[in-house]
């Protein structure tokens, strides 16, 4: 039987991370890669008010969202969720979904996706909301 691979422990302060500013949203990864054995990816996502999301799409990772801060409108296959702070919303892989901050406060939440190597496809991702804001 193969031995997992020793991979040393995360801690990060507050506001630490890899910060992705992509306009009126930043995402911060947490932990993602090498850190999880792309196992799963952890980010958090900040809005700023009335400020959409990435777009109804899919892809094949589970998508979980727990709320930190003000309140966030997710959708999941064709429901809009209104989800203040403490929600949880879970989007399995293949499930329609999206989210926006419709609210006149900033919002944010943190993200697990799963399987994790998610943060590789950010550089692309960061460019496009740079792109779709201007």
């Amino acid at each position: 039987m193969t031995q997992p691979v020793a991979r040393p422990p995360v801690h990060l302060a507050p506001d630490d991370g890899r910060r992705y500013d992509m306009g009126r949203l930043t995402a911060v990864f947490k932990a993602d890669g090498a850190e999880t054995a792309d196992r799963y990816s952890i980010s958090e996502w900040w809005l700023e008010p009335h400020t959409e999301g990435p777009g109804r799409h899919t892809h094949p990772e589970d998508d979980v969202f727990y709320v930190l801060d003000g309140t966030l409108t997710f959708l999941v296959g064709d429901e809009w969720i209104e989800a203040p702070k403490g929600s949880f919303v879970l989007a399995p892989g293949g499930t329609p979904h999206d989210f926006r901050n419709a609210t006149d406060e900033p919002a944010g939440a943190l993200n697990l996706s799963v399987p994790g190597a998610f943060e590789q496809r950010m550089p692309g991702i960061a460019e496009w909301f740079r792109a779709r804001d201007r």
